[in-house]
C-alpha cells in the first residue's frame, strides 16, 4: 500500500510539473542569437508568444522552463533582430518595379536599348518611365540630352528619373506636353540649356514641371505596388522599412492594408512637407499602431551630390560656377521647424552639401538649445564641414545616413569637392561618434534595397567588387558591433520605436532574420554573398 501510495506521489507530481510549464507558441533552439540588446549578450534560443518575445537565453533552461505549440532547430544559423531602414522610399521602390530598370547602364546608348526592350514589353503605356541612370557611370560623363531619346521616342512621351532622385531626362514629346521653355524657371531647381533650349534634363524642383503632367497612378496600383515592394523587402531580411516623405492618402492606404493584414512588414512613415499636410497633421499630432508609426515630416534642404544640386559653402571643385542651391529658403525652413517644434512631429531634413548641413544644424540649434529627447535627424549628413560635426551631439541630433552612398558616390566625389573637402564627406564614424549613435539606411530605390550591401559598405568601406583594396576613406570605416546596431537598435530608436523592437528581448514585437552565416565574423569580401534564409514579423514567418 505504501508503494502504490509513493508511486501515485511521484506520478502527481510529474504531472504537476508539467502543469507549471508557461505556454508559449514557438522554441528557437540551437541558435547564435545576437541580441542587439544594451549589453550585446548573445543566447542560444529564444521563446515567443502572441507575436512577441518571452523569453531569451540557453536552449536547456527556455526548453525546461515553457512548453511550446512548436520548436524550430536552426542547426547552428545565427540570427539577428530584424533589419531596419530608417530612411528608404518603400512606395516608391513598389513605383520602380513598374519602371524600365537603368540602373547600372554603362553607357547612354544602353539605356536607350532597355527603354526599347521595356517598351517592347510595355507597349501601352501612356508614358515611358524608368530610374536608374548616372552619367557618372558612363565614359563621357556629363549630362545627356534628349536627341537620343527623340530618335528612338518621337511620339511617346519619356521621363527617367537619374538614380538618386534629383534629376530627370525627358525627351521632346514630353517637354512640349508640359510647355517646358527655355523661360521656364522654378525656384529650387533648374531647367538645363544648350543655345538657349531645354537640354532635357531638369533638376531638383524644375522636375515638378513635368511630374504635374504625368498620369498618376490609382489607389489600386499603389496597393498592388506596395505589395510587391513588400515582396522584395522581406526577402532581404528587412522587417521594418521607411517612406521617406509620402501624402496622408499614401499613409491612409498603408494603414488600410496592414489592417486589412496583407500589408505584413512595418513602416515608419515620414510625412511630405507641405501646407496641406501640415494643416493635417498638426492639428491631429502623431499615431503609431501595430505597424505604422507616423510622427515626422520630411524637409529638403538642397538637392543630390550626383547632380550637382547639393548646396555648398564654396564653388563645385568640378564646375566652379555654381554651388548648387537651396530648395527651400533659409527663412521657410526656419518657419516650418519652429512650427514642428512647437508639436510632437520630429524634424527630419534632407541635407547632402556643407552649406545646407550648416544651415540645418544652425536652425535646430536653436530651437533644440541643448541636449533633448526629440531625436530630430539630419538625413545623409552627406558633405559635413568638421566645425561642424559637434553639434550633432551638442543638441542631440541624430545623423540618419546610408553607407552605400559613399561607394557609389566614391568614384567621383573628390572631383566634385576636390582632396581636402571630400574627407568631411561620409565621414560615418565622426558622425557616430557624437552621440554614440548612428542610423543606417539605404535610401532604396536610390540604392540597394539589400541592407547587407550596407552593413558591407560601412565596415569595409568597398563596393561590390571590393575595390578600393583597403577601403575609401578608411578613417571613418565602423566597427561590425556598431554596424549591426546602426541597423536594429539605434535604427529603431531614430523613429522613436525602440521600445516596441530594434532588439531581441522579452516584450519587444518578435521581429527577426536567419542568415546562412555569421555576418560578425565572416570575411568582409564575402558579406555581400550572404544569404537571408528566413525573415519573421511578429513570430509570424513572411520569408
Amino acid at each position: 500500500m505504501k508503494c502504490l501510495s509513493l508511486l501515485l506521489f511521484t506520478l502527481s507530481m510529474l504531472l504537476a510539473g508539467c502543469s507549471f510549464k508557461e505556454k508559449a507558441d514557438l522554441l528557437v533552439t540551437n541558435t547564435r542569437v545576437y541580441t542587439a540588446d544594451s549589453s550585446f549578450s548573445t543566447a542560444t534560443a529564444f521563446v515567443i508568444k502572441e507575436g512577441k518575445f518571452l523569453a531569451v537565453g540557453q536552449a536547456s533552461a527556455l526548453a525546461e522552463k515553457y512548453d511550446p505549440v512548436s520548436t524550430v532547430d536552426l542547426a547552428g544559423k545565427p540570427v539577428y533582430p530584424g533589419f531596419y531602414d530608417p530612411h528608404s522610399h518603400f512606395l516608391g521602390l513598389g513605383q520602380v518595379l513598374d519602371q524600365a530598370d537603368l540602373v547600372g547602364a554603362a553607357s547612354y546608348d544602353e539605356v536607350i536599348e532597355r527603354l526599347k526592350t521595356f517598351h517592347n514589353a510595355h507597349p501601352d503605356v501612356m508614358w515611358l518611365t524608368g530610374r536608374g541612370w548616372d552619367q557618372n557611370d558612363w565614359p563621357e560623363q556629363v549630362f545627356p540630352t534628349k536627341e537620343k531619346l527623340d530618335a528612338a521616342f518621337p511620339t511617346v512621351p519619356v521621363a527617367l528619373m537619374r538614380v538618386d532622385g534629383h534629376a530627370l531626362l525627358v525627351n521632346s514629346k514630353a517637354l512640349r506636353l508640359a510647355q517646358v521653355t527655355a523661360g521656364s524657371k522654378l525656384a529650387g531647381g533648374e531647367v538645363m540649356l544648350a543655345n538657349n533650349q531645354p537640354t532635357g534634363v531638369l533638376v531638383d524642383n524644375a522636375m515638378q514641371l513635368i511630374k504635374r503632367v504625368i498620369p498618376q497612378p490609382t489607389v489600386a496600383d499603389k496597393a498592388r505596388m506596395l505589395l510587391n515592394a513588400q515582396k522584395a523587402c522581406v526577402a532581404l531580411g528587412l522587417t521594418t522599412v521607411s517612406d521617406a516623405g509620402i501624402s496622408p492618402d499614401e499613409i491612409k492606404l498603408i494603414d488600410s492594408l496592414h489592417k486589412a493584414r496583407k500589408l505584413k512588414i512595418r513602416d515608419y512613415a515620414m510625412i511630405s512637407l507641405g501646407e496641406p499636410n501640415m494643416d493635417y497633421f498638426l492639428k491631429r499630432g502623431p499615431f503609431q499602431t501595430e505597424r505604422l508609426t507616423v510622427r515626422s515630416f520630411k524637409l529638403y534642404a538642397d538637392g543630390a551630390l550626383g547632380s550637382r544640386g547639393a548646396c555648398l559653402r564654396k564653388p563645385y571643385s568640378d564646375r566652379p560656377e555654381t554651388t548648387g542651391f537651396l530648395l527651400l529658403s533659409p527663412a521657410e525652413l526656419e518657419r516650418v521647424t519652429k512650427l514642428l517644434y512647437a508639436s510632437n512631429f520630429q524634424a527630419n531634413t534632407h541635407c547632402i552639401g556643407d552649406s545646407a548641413n550648416h544651415l540645418m544644424l544652425d536652425l535646430y540649434g536653436k530651437l533644440l538649445k541643448g541636449k533633448n529627447d526629440r531625436r530630430w535627424r539630419i538625413e545623409h549628413a552627406q558633405v559635413v564641414s568638421p566645425e561642424d560635426v559637434w553639434l550633432f551631439g551638442r543638441y542631440s541630433i541624430i545623423p540618419s545616413v546610408q553607407p552605400t552612398h559613399a561607394t557609389s558616390d566614391m568614384y567621383w566625389a573628390t572631383d566634385r569637392l576636390g582632396p581636402i573637402r571630400v574627407k568631411g564627406a561620409y565621414a560615418f564614424k565622426d558622425l557616430m561618434n557624437q552621440n554614440a549613435m548612428i542610423a543606417f539606411g539605404s535610401d532604396f530605390p536610390v540604392e540597394a534595397v539589400n541592407p547587407l550591401f550596407g552593413f558591407h559598405a560601412a565596415v569595409a568601406r568597398q563596393d561590390a567588387k571590393n575595390f578600393p583594396p583597403g577601403g575609401f576613406q578608411m578613417e571613418n570605416a565602423v566597427d561590425r558591433k556598431s554596424a549591426l546596431l546602426a541597423m536594429t537598435r539605434w535604427a529603431a530608436y531614430a523613429c522613436f520605436e525602440d521600445q516596441l523592437r530594434g532588439s531581441i528581448a522579452p516584450g519587444k514585437q518578435a521581429d527577426f532574420v536567419i542568415l546562412d552565416r555569421d555576418i560578425m565574423f565572416a570575411p568582409a569580401n564575402q558579406l555581400r554573398q550572404t544569404k537571408v534564409l528566413q525573415t519573421w514579423i511578429g513570430g509570424e514567418r513572411v520569408y
